[in-house]
């Protein structure tokens, strides 16, 4: 395949008060050639997939120069946080540690007199946010959802091919300055933005994801710093001339010292960009057990910048699952039996609202993952119920506001949140009386597991991975939005039943032969009902019993996958 090549060399003169530009094409691949003062500082950035029509508005060279510099910086302490996790884990397997909050940082725990960070005018009511990944229509009808907040995903419910990053940015570039409109090519309908549009968050892929399209000297660089690197060097100046700013909610953290890099991270962006110190906002997803007991700690480390917490409930039973992966004694039931009535995911969020009210900051509820169900009355009011039960258990317990999937949720959750704040939040409820240790944080929730539970978890890993490798990454299933946290829970249950021997509710065990014969069946049944559409059903299915027969319980799905991706050109 040729690969349009390109070797932009950009002379810094004087600490870069002026540069020159040289261009030059070939057909190899793409090469963005940095050459500072000093040779040693040399860096190439080499993109390895061919110039798309309107890459050119993102993939600018100075935003590329900017890419560069992150990495520079950021990357090497990326990697050692990252290999302190196989650390840390490989602590908890052995038994030599579990998991409980650090008597070294009690003063900051204990300390009330600092806060978070202030928050900005038109973050002050949060009540509702809605989700999603970044295509064109989806930008647009989520800023026309009537939520307070979208939250522009490009992690778990994004696939991250190529297109889908480099075309995800562009559309946010474009809402940000108004100019973004889409006509569906079948129905010709025109899809603009009205009135007044929910305010742009945007997530960043977590510091585990590499962009393997961008190497910087051979190396891939990090996911994370590539999402929010684009997003900041484009927006930040067009966001705050606009009474707005640049706002991130940052995944899959596991301590402060994560939030620390994150924090130098924006420091460095706002200072290299000329921004107000502190201009740049995040919320903070705690999705990782171990991040529950450094909630004040993380805030400490981000207070500049920090306006919230969200319980990011999926993530959150997965690292459950993955942190104590070789003890049985934690084993859970059905994945469908676990919910925030549970009593260790209770406790971690009334604990996320007494640390994010003592700090000032926003403690934002969970996902609604339910869709609403057409042509079957009965089946979409149960769906619905279920929405406004854990709803109304958000706001009743104090969260400042929610999280949905769907726009038809918007006003079910708005209503329940309206009738409980009588202001923009309730940061001024406080549950000072609370307190949580170890035990609760990792109770262990009672239920069985059934037939069903494990055929589902089957058809939904299949299914989410069947689409996620054909790049897309929200999937509606079994009537709920699925994407890669609840694809994370359902692979990993498996392998946790497997590893230590289950039984199903009738005592026949969870074994190999179980599992593959499952895994079979339901293979075969999606490949039939797929019918002539082209899938990725049976690369899903090889990807599924590796994970589920694999010696060690793989950190993430969606590395194995993305490499899959890479391997098949995206």
């Amino acid at each position: 395949m040729n690969i349009r090549y390109f070797d932009y060399v950009a002379t810094a003169i004087a600490g870069g008060q002026s540069s020159t530009v040289a261009l030059k094409g070939s057909t190899e691949e793409a090469q963005f050639h940095v050459a500072t003062a000093s040779p040693d500082e040399d860096e190439i950035v080499k993109i390895t997939l061919p110039e798309e029509k309107g890459d050119e508005k993102i993939l600018t060279p100075d935003a590329l120069r900017f890419l560069r510099d992150l990495h520079q910086n950021f990357d090497g302490r990326r990697k050692k946080l990252l290999a302190n996790r196989r650390v840390i884990q490989t602590q908890i397997d052995d038994g030599s540690y579990f998991p409980d909050f650090d008597k070294d940082s009690l003063d900051i725990r204990s300390d009330m007199a600092w806060s978070g960070s202030q928050i900005p005018d038109d973050m002050k009511d949060r009540r509702v946010e809605i989700t999603g990944p970044t295509d064109r229509k989806m930008v647009i009808n989520a800023l026309n959802s009537g939520a307070k907040v979208f939250m522009a995903d490009f992690e778990d419910s994004n696939s991250p091919t190529w297109g889908n990053q480099l075309e995800g940015q562009i559309n946010l570039y474009d809402a940000v300055r108004g100019n973004i409109s889409y006509i569906h090519p079948a129905t010709k309908k025109e899809y603009t933005v009205k009135g007044s549009p929910a305010v742009l968050n945007v997530r960043p892929r977590g510091w585990h994801l590499p962009e393997k399209h961008v190497h910087i000297n051979g190396e891939p660089m990090s996911g994370s710093l590539f999402d929010f690197g684009l997003f900041a060097f484009h927006n930040s100046r067009a966001l705050l001339d606009k009474g707005s700013g640049a706002y991130f909610y940052l995944p899959k953290l596991q301590n402060a010292e994560e939030a620390k890099l994150w924090s130098d991270v924006i420091k460095f962006t706002e200072q290299k960009l000329e921004i107000p110190k502190g201009s740049i906002k995040c919320t903070v997803l705690i999705e990782h057990l171990l991040a529950a007991f450094q909630m004040d700690e993380i805030i400490y480390a981000l207070k500049d910048n920090i306006i919230g917490l969200n319980c990011g409930r999926w993530d959150y039973i997965f690292s459950y699952i993955k942190t104590f992966r070789e003890h049985r004694k934690f084993l859970l039931p059905d994945r469908f039996q676990v919910n925030m009535t549970s009593p260790f995911l209770r406790a971690y969020a009334l604990q996320s609202i007494k640390v994010c009210h003592q700090r000032g900051i926003f403690a934002m509820g969970g996902m609604a993952a339910q869709i609403p169900i057409k042509h079957d009355e009965r089946a979409n009011e149960h769906a619905l119920n279920l929405v406004r039960l854990d709803k109304e258990r958000e706001a009743n317990d104090g969260h400042d506001g929610t999280w949905v999937a769907h726009p038809d949720l918007v006003p079910i959750a708005q209503s329940i949140f309206d009738g409980v704040l009588s202001g923009p939040n309730q940061i001024h409820k406080k549950l000072s009386n609370f307190e949580v240790t170890n035990k609760d944080l990792t109770a262990v929730p009672e239920g069985a597991r059934t037939e069903e539970g494990l055929r589902r978890n089957i058809s939904v890993t299949l299914g989410y991975l069947d689409h996620w490798l054909r790049g897309v990454g929200c999937v509606q299933l079994y009537s709920a939005m699925e994407d890669a946290a609840t694809a994370e829970i359902s692979r990993a249950q498996l392998w946790q039943w497997l590893r230590h021997e289950a039984r199903l509710e009738d005592g026949r065990p969870i074994d190999h032969s179980m599992i593959k014969m499952t895994i079979a069946a339901e293979t075969e049944r999606m490949i039939i009902r797929s019918g002539s559409v082209v899938n990725k059903v049976q690369q899903a299915s090889d990807l599924l019993e590796k994970f589920v027969f694999e010696k060690q319980l793989s950190d993430f799905l969606t590395v194995d996958a993305y490499d899959q991706l890479i391997s098949d050109g995206k």
